[in-house]
């Protein structure tokens, strides 16, 4: 797995909108995992997974031809931290990390210097590289340019650290 970290606005959707295809077409299985700082929904008002959810299930799996999706409520518990959550993803050759980019594990940060904010870089140790829209001459990690597909796909399959590498839960939100 390798993460992908930066700020808000800085790009890192975009980035894996662009990754993810070129991985899956050098027959790179690829899952994601995505971090939210905010409250959010992905069943709708008036359907009946929303009903049950709503009515107090724990879990709602809702399924159909094409896809299924588990929506599991915490209910005040504590949210789970990466590794509990990368245990929950069925096998692939790579997850890739939106978020969590205080955790521990291997992340490509993404910067854009007109959102005007610092480099998460060099103050964690656990960034491999710099993904950004201009050079950084002060960086003492691989920088690239975000335009680069290829690069950057070559820097996240070498520093992908496998999933049991992680330690035992350790939050990093």
């Amino acid at each position: 797995m390798i993460g992908m970290a930066g700020w808000s606005g800085a790009g890192k959707t975009t980035l894996l909108s662009k990754l993810i295809p070129r991985l899956v077409a050098r027959g790179v299985r690829v899952s994601t995992v995505k971090h939210a700082h905010h409250a959010f929904d992905v069943d709708q008002p008036g359907k009946d997974s929303h009903v049950h959810r709503l009515a107090g299930a724990t879990e709602v799996l809702i399924s159909s031809a094409r896809r299924f999706a588990l929506v599991h409520e915490l209910r005040g518990a504590t949210e789970p931290s990466l590794p509990e959550l990368l245990a929950k993803l069925a096998p692939v050759d790579l997850v890739i990390v939106e978020g969590f980019k205080h955790g521990s594990h291997p992340k490509l940060e993404v910067f854009r210097a007109d959102i005007g904010k610092p480099l998460l870089h060099p103050g964690d140790p656990h960034i491999v590289a710099i993904a950004a829209d201009r050079p950084l001459v002060a960086a003492t990690v691989p920088v690239v340019d975000l335009d680069d597909i290829d690069a950057i796909i070559d820097i996240a399959l070498t520093n992908a650290a496998p999933i049991a590498a992680l330690a035992a839960p350790t939050g990093g939100r």
